[in-house]
């Protein structure tokens, strides 16, 4: 099938680029013509794993190209993904100017070719988007005078680190359309990734944008009673890693999403939790629940930094801190809402110096502090100086580093674990003085 994606941002650049592989002409259009450019030059914006390699196989092979030029693309596709930002309004909820702007200047391109059959063009919104959102896109394309365009939902469930995984092999693909032969259209397009059985699922648009919310706000919701539960072990003495396992087991609760840090991050939950709770404010039903899963959320955030702050007892002007991990999630280096932003903050008002390390996203985070912080190319390099080691992201890299060197460069032998990657014991043997999260005891 002829594409076009709208958005070449995490969600918009794996789409096309995954559509392409398996087969389709896959038009990317980006309205930074900065961003086009670093695509048309085989590169990409944005790190996540396995896709660049895609993305300059499929260009090489003629199924994949990026461009300004929304119309013509937009002209020439039977499928209009939209899949350009959401970004959170002062008032919590989703921000659909992009997506209304894309649905403008797509009945703009085709008001002027003639109507074709149900399925025939189909705009599909792909950008998180709040309940209403599908009909109101159908509204502004009929006001332009097409009426005829199908509009269906088809929300993403990918996850940063692992997102070509997740696209090529769903757990479930979910659309959400007002006729069966939109369903099927879609169906054939998604099928090369459902070989193994898994559920293509169509109901109405409403209920896919729900979809997408209630699946954010499951995930949202374990994280923050893990944390909770893990902050409640660190004051009874109990030891949540063992807690973890004791309830994971039951096949009612599961593993996923059972491990406590330093709180969630990124551009999904942070958000989406805010707009589900600004969803249920509008119809004039408090989510109690979710707002409980935010608040707990932001204080989780504060947890590395008071840990810090005891061990040191409140003196921190002039100790130098050492950060291993920066974004929000291993295998990604966005640091959108990530919790190393509130720990680094934190220590800076503290008179703290601060060196940090990331195998991706220092970039990122020099766009923000520039020579606020001292960057260290390796994870070593964060060390020399510093009176503690933070570990706020948990890079594979960081599992089993060399421990005696560890020793050798820390002034004082102490480590904070904000992702529970080490044992306390073994920590102790090796005369370390251990903070994780929810282990009972230092």
């Amino acid at each position: 099938m002829k594409v076009a994606v709208i958005g070449t941002g995490y969600v918009g650049l794996v789409t096309g680029t995954c559509l392409a592989e398996s087969g389709n002409d896959v038009a990317c259009v980006d309205n930074n013509a900065a961003k086009v450019q670093v695509l048309n030059d085989n590169r990409i914006p944005i790190y996540e794993p396995g896709l660049l390699e895609l993305v300059q196989r499929n260009k090489r092979e003629g199924r994949l190209s990026f461009t300004t030029d929304l119309a013509t693309a937009v002209r020439a596709a039977r499928l209009i993904f939209i899949a350009v930002g959401t970004p959170q309004s002062e008032e919590g909820d989703a921000d659909l100017t992009a997506v209304f702007a894309v649905a403008d200047a797509i009945g703009d391109a085709l008001k002027s070719l003639p109507p074709g059959k149900p399925g025939d063009r189909v705009v599909i919104t792909k950008s998180t988007v709040p309940v209403g959102t599908n009909a109101a896109v159908a509204a502004r394309l009929a006001a332009k005078g097409c009426g005829h365009v199908d509009v269906a939902s088809n929300p993403e469930f990918l996850k940063e680190g692992a997102a070509i995984e997740d696209f090529m092999k769903p757990d479930r693909v979910v659309v959400g359309v007002r006729g069966p032969e939109v369903g099927e259209v879609l169906r054939e397009l998604y099928a090369p990734f459902l070989r193994t059985e898994r559920p293509f699922l169509t109901m109405t648009p409403e209920s896919a944008e729900m979809t997408k919310y209630a699946a954010n706000a499951m995930l949202a919701t374990k994280i923050s009673f893990i944390n909770e539960m893990a902050n409640l072990c660190d004051r009874l003495g109990a030891d949540i890693n063992d807690v973890r396992k004791g309830i994971g087991h039951d096949q009612r609760i599961g593993f996923q999403f059972l491990f406590p840090g330093p709180g969630y991050g990124g551009s999904c939950f942070p958000k989406d939790v805010e707009a589900i709770v600004a969803m249920g404010r509008r119809t004039g039903l408090p989510l109690r629940l979710m707002q409980a899963v935010d608040a707990v959320n932001d204080a989780q955030k504060e947890v590395l930094f008071q840990k810090v702050w005891g061990h040191f007892s409140g003196q921190l002007a002039g100790k130098t801190l050492a950060l291993w991990g920066l974004a929000f999630k291993p295998r990604t280096d966005d640091v959108r809402e990530a919790p190393a932003l509130t720990l680094v903050n934190a220590l800076l008002a503290a008179g703290a110096s601060v060196r940090v390390h990331d195998p991706e996203a220092m970039g990122n985070i020099r766009a923000i502090y520039g020579d606020k912080l001292h960057y260290a190319d390796r994870p070593y390099g964060a060390l020399e100086g510093a009176d503690g080691l933070v570990i706020v992201t948990e890079w594979q890299e960081f599992r089993n580093p060399d421990f005696e060197v560890i020793r050798r460069l820390l002034k004082d032998r102490v480590i904070f674990d904000g992702r529970n990657i080490y044992e306390p014991r073994n920590m102790a043997a090796l005369g370390f003085t251990y903070y994780g999260i929810g282990r009972g005891s230092k």
